[in-house]
């Protein structure tokens, strides 16, 4: 008996020990599980606070931007002189509101319509060999002429034009000699 009662105290030594044994792991594994938990929230809230922080970065980016874009449209549109992007037949593809202004039509009325249509008769062959210049001698040239349509003068200009690379655009840029005769 002593020894059925050995091995059963045996038996339930060795059930108590491996029950304490699932206890102590059961602990481990939650406590390793709590910390694995408080590892990742820990990642995720550093990785939210970076999210945050390239937010505000990008917002101000795009506020800088913002306001360069809104200077330079100011600086470009409201220029004292015209500026126009011609293509090398002479065909407007940009102008701000003074170069409008000059030829005496909306701005965007003006887009896809050739500048040679506003130079006069007399000063076509002057803007045709300017033109011609600009995108064959790749550096800046500079004329004068008078702009005009169907007996209506326009006025006389001093210009500077320049080829930009592979665009095969001529940026222009028209200043008055002599206000028109119109009134405004």
């Amino acid at each position: 008996m002593s020894k059925e009662k050995n091995l059963s105290d045996a038996q339930s030594l060795r059930i108590k020990a491996e029950e304490k044994l699932r206890e102590k792991y059961d602990k481990e594994s939650v406590s390793n599980t709590e910390h694995d938990a408080k590892k990742l929230l820990h990642e995720l809230q550093v990785h939210q606070i970076e999210l945050e922080m390239q937010n505000e970065e990008l917002r101000e980016a795009n506020e800088a931007t913002e306001q360069a874009l809104q200077k330079y449209t100011m600086l470009y549109d409201l220029a004292p002189m015209g500026y126009f992007t011609l293509e090398p037949d002479g065909t407007i593809v940009e102008l701000n509101f003074t170069g409008a202004k000059m030829l005496q039509d909306r701005r965007f009325s003006l887009v896809g319509t050739n500048f040679k249509l506003f130079v006069s008769n007399e000063s076509k062959a002057v803007f045709n060999e300017f033109l011609k210049r600009v995108f064959i001698e790749k550096n800046k040239q500079m004329c004068e002429l008078k702009l005009g349509y169907d007996n209506n003068s326009l006025g006389s200009v001093y210009m500077e034009g320049v080829s930009i690379g592979e665009e095969k655009k001529c940026l222009l840029s028209v200043m008055e000699i002599s206000p028109s005769s119109r009134s405004n």
